[in-house]
């Protein structure tokens, strides 16, 4: 009984990580074939059912991606037959797709990953720009619903309504699912890059479960941003952005302790960091910053200056702060704001950056950012003010979202607490 559990447990475990690894790709495709993100999520959920029925029976596949392609296909297809009237309106998309296709589409294998092709057919600008982002992690990039609405701090029911909206829109609109011609890729690239950005960034910091890092993502899109890089080996903000990406993945076994624990950055082991993928991401910067800068760029040489040092107390903070003014002026957001704040406590003392980070108190994107409520937490704590830090560490253990970030903040307050 006990080795029949294990096999079962084993096969459900299998299961998910095919699906892990595999669900973007069979969205991509099954959208690709079919031109209906709803049909392919339905298929693609339906083949995972019949996978964990049949799996811990009758064995893992050989080739499990490719036995879950096959059952999804054969899904869609009964369900086409079962409606004929949507298999009608299908069939009108696909003609019309296959008539406004370029013709360079399959030449010199333009774009080497389907899930790239659905990021920049996502980003059609018949829809909002919010829109296309929103769908994309949703659908191609595999985050939850909650994952996506931590991406824009916005309620987990407006980005809801959101990824609805914006498939209606492809429907009624028929956007046809295809490669967008080469004239029309520097249109469509920065929605791509905020996507590719948006998935590093929940595997860097999972919006909710018990691991802080999701690193299956983060690899996966540091991948797509290699490809991108590849493509596009001229373009600054892609240069920019990989490097961001590898400068902070470098990190990565720094970040939490033995039990998972969060580590903060002036307590990690730089030792562990990955110097060969810093080294690499370093030679991007200077690409990237060379000529009008970009915010990836921007912020991809404040990662620089962050990993060239070797301890928070002799970091260039002066030079953090300047690119912080640079960046802040490109994109204008609370987030860059807060995290100049930040960078401004540790050049000019904390009460310097508490002035900052209070000034943003009425920013409605912030009640909920649970790094808001630790800066400000950990400035009113060094500045002494006991009764004010206990209360942002409650409001920063509220809106923490995973396990070790819960831990850490309550660590916080017990030693707070202790010190009378």
């Amino acid at each position: 009984m006990y080795d029949e559990r294990s096999t079962i447990s084993a096969s459900v475990e299998m299961v998910e990580q095919v699906f892990r690894e595999e669900r973007g790709r069979l969205l991509a495709a099954l959208s690709r074939r079919f031109g209906d993100l709803d049909l392919a999520e339905e298929v693609t959920s339906d083949a995972i059912e019949v996978a964990l029925e049949k799996w811990p029976v009758d064995g893992v596949p050989p080739k499990p991606g490719a036995w879950l392609m096959t059952t999804a296909r054969r899904k869609a297809v009964d369900r086409l037959r079962r409606d004929k009237t949507y298999a009608a309106r299908l069939a009108v998309l696909q003609v019309e797709a296959e008539r406004t296709a370029p013709a360079a589409d399959a030449e010199d294998g333009e774009f080497p990953d389907e899930r790239l092709q659905l990021f920049f057919t996502c980003a059609h600008p018949a829809l909002p720009a919010e829109d296309r982002v929103a769908l994309t992690l949703r659908c191609l990039a595999g985050l939850t619903t909650p994952e996506v609405a931590r991406a824009f701090l916005v309620p987990t029911a407006t980005m809801a309504k959101r990824i609805v909206r914006a498939k209606k829109k492809i429907r009624e609109a028929r956007i046809p699912f295809r490669v967008p011609a080469a004239d029309e890729l520097p249109e469509r690239l920065p929605g791509v890059l905020q996507v590719t950005y948006s998935v590093f960034t929940e595997g860097y910091a999972a919006s909710s479960g018990a691991d802080l890092q999701r690193v299956d993502l983060a690899e996966e899109a540091i991948r797509l941003a290699r490809i991108l890089h590849r493509l596009m080996p001229g373009d600054r903000e892609v240069a920019g952005l990989l490097a961001l990406m590898l400068l902070i993945h470098a990190r990565r076994e720094a970040r939490t302790g033995p039990n998972g624990e969060l580590v903060l950055l002036d307590e990690q082991d730089r030792g562990l960091w990955d110097r060969t993928m810093i080294e690499e991401g370093r030679a991007l910067v200077v690409g990237a910053i060379t000529g009008p800068p970009g915010p990836y760029g921007v912020q991809a040489a404040i990662a620089s200056l962050h990993d060239e040092a070797a301890t928070v107390a002799t970091t260039d903070w002066p030079q953090i702060v300047a690119l912080y003014d640079v960046l802040l002026a490109l994109v204008p957001s609370p987030v860059v704001a807060l995290n100049r704040a930040a960078a401004i406590a540790l050049r000019d003392g904390p009460e310097a950056g508490l002035r900052l980070v209070d000034e943003l108190a009425g920013e409605l994107l912030l009640r909920s950012y649970h790094p808001y409520h630790l800066a400000r937490a950990d400035l009113l704590e060094q500045l002494g003010r006991r009764e004010e830090a206990l209360a942002a560490y409650g409001l920063a253990l509220e809106t923490a979202g995973t396990d070790p970030e819960r831990e850490h903040v309550e660590r916080r307050l017990s030693a707070l607490r202790g010190a009378r």
